[in-house]
């Protein structure tokens, strides 16, 4: 059977991704945890991980540096790659939203002329604006995105939120929820039908996983 190489995502889905697999039956968790290596093996031969930030996970996968790769759906809305999605998976819940400071006026979104946005999500920010018929002036930042309101750079934020406490504690509130976000398994389309025998028996592992972990969350 083909060995297939994954690419995982640094930062946020990390441990969530490794922990996920290693329930699957593919242990990446001492390799990636005790060393610096981009490139580790599992103990089954079968798969091989690279770590990747989890805006280039689409890029590697679509050009097939990596077979299949896990990442946010957050993700792959705003870089809308040509990759198969085979599988949502149960961790990673998180939501894309529009947030300002609590003092700020009430004001419907559609009264904005031009709002200055600050964000990391260029395109589905964009998007939701303009679906309103707001011209945002989008500000492209790569992290600290709260900050952005409170000194002056902008007049509203566009960031993933998970419990909100961030935004709590630095006198932000939600305005809107562009989408909800989640893991998900991808796939390279060709390596998909080249190695189909390989990457069919790790999705059914994975499938199984994902319903092993529902079945005890009602439980």
């Amino acid at each position: 059977m083909d060995r297939l190489r994954i690419a995982l995502p640094k930062g946020r889905l990390l441990s969530a991704s490794l922990d996920f697999l290693a329930r699957a039956g593919y242990d990446f968790r001492e390799g990636v945890q005790r060393t610096r290596r981009l490139l580790v093996s599992d103990g089954t031969g079968r798969l091989e991980a690279v770590l990747v930030k989890p805006k280039d996970i689409p890029v590697f996968v679509e050009y097939g540096a990596a077979d299949l790769g896990i990442v946010g759906t957050d993700v792959l809305r705003e870089v809308e790659r040509d990759v198969y999605e085979p599988l949502l998976l149960p961790f990673g819940y998180c939501r894309l939203s529009v947030a300002a400071p609590a003092d700020r006026p009430d004001t419907p979104l559609r009264l904005e002329p031009s709002p200055r946005v600050a964000t990391s999500y260029p395109n589905l920010t964009h998007r939701f604006f303009q679906e309103r018929g707001v011209s945002p002036e989008i500000i492209l930042l790569s992290g600290s995105v709260e900050l952005s309101p409170l000194v002056g750079l902008a007049d509203l934020l566009v960031d993933m939120v998970e419990t909100g406490r961030t935004l709590r504690e630095n006198g932000l509130v939600e305005l809107r929820t562009i989408l909800h976000s989640q893991a998900a398994l991808i796939a390279n389309r060709a390596a998909y039908a080249l190695k189909k025998e390989a990457i069919t028996a790790l999705i059914e592992d994975l499938r199984r996983t994902v319903a092993e972990m529902r079945s005890a969350d009602d439980a």
